[in-house]
């Protein structure tokens, strides 16, 4: 008798399979919109799907009458500078942090401790710090992303250096390599992947502090739109929006782990497909 836990479903059924909770979704959001629309016409907390359509014309393809800008654009291009860039300066203080913190013992006696508490701190809670010493603009935004993903990033990098076998390290050793020359040769070859697999990660997170950074001081941006027609109980606009951050973050991790498999492809063998 062939086992639940052995059955592998083939492409077509992984296709199927991934689709059905997005369509089961949508035809779920279908029918609670009829019936409350049927009931009231106006009513805005479960707008149809043509209120949809106006509101992504209005927003993606028709200037601005205020600015002339087209504002799903420039909230698009907004949110993402201040992601990346948060993004991008983690992921270098990590690999700065993570990797002497897990090679080298003195290093990890040090500042062990101090990462695994700064990482409980909890980033929205020093916010207001960050509007008072950065200012309300740009650098506040991306400093909360930073402070947010970076203890996380820095710890899971820590772990996987300690991970590497002793052999490999001993065996370095043993053909004369410097500490230094280990973590070129031996160490950072192996850790550059899993950084970016803690990225992929942790972007979930780095979007929720970009989101609640933009809906507090931001005069552009996804969250910023968001907490701003909330007011006029625009979820024809909201939804879309929320749709799009999805979206997004759909994508920025699917494109990450195909980039990783591709240029690291020895870090794929034995892992299953999904």
């Amino acid at each position: 008798m062939k086992r639940l836990m052995n059955l592998r479903p083939s492409k077509q059924s992984l296709f199927f399979l991934g689709l059905l909770p997005f369509v089961l979704i949508v035809l779920l959001y279908l029918g609670a919109s009829e019936v409350r629309l049927a009931e009231n016409p106006n009513d805005k907390l479960l707008p149809s799907m043509s209120s949809f359509a106006e509101a992504i014309d209005r927003m993606a393809f028709e200037p601005s009458k205020r600015t002339g800008e087209y504002l799903f654009v420039e909230d698009t291009v907004a949110s993402l500078e201040r992601l990346g860039l948060g993004v991008l300066i983690s992921a270098v203080l990590a690999l700065l942090m993570g990797i002497p913190l897990g090679f080298i013992p003195f290093v990890r006696a040090g500042l062990s401790p101090f990462v695994a508490a700064f990482s409980m701190v909890p980033p929205m809670a020093i916010l207001p710090i960050l509007f008072i010493i950065f200012g309300m603009g740009e650098l506040a935004k991306v400093a909360l992303i930073v402070i947010g993903v970076t203890p996380l990033i820095v710890r899971d990098l820590q772990q996987r250096v300690m991970e590497i076998p002793a052999e490999q390290l001993i065996k370095a050793q043993t053909l004369g390599g410097s500490s230094w020359t280990i973590v070129l040769r031996v160490v950072l070859p192996q850790i550059f992947p899993r950084l970016l697999d803690a990225v992929r990660l942790t972007m979930g997170t780095a979007w929720i502090f970009l989101i609640s950074a933009e809906a507090i001081s931001a005069t552009e941006g996804l969250g910023y739109r968001i907490f701003l027609v909330r007011r006029y109980l625009s979820m024809d606009v909201i939804l879309p929006y929320v749709a799009w951050i999805t979206f997004l973050a759909f994508l920025f991790d699917y494109l990450l782990k195909r980039f990783t498999y591709k240029v690291f492809p020895w870090y794929d063998a034995g892992k299953e497909q999904s």
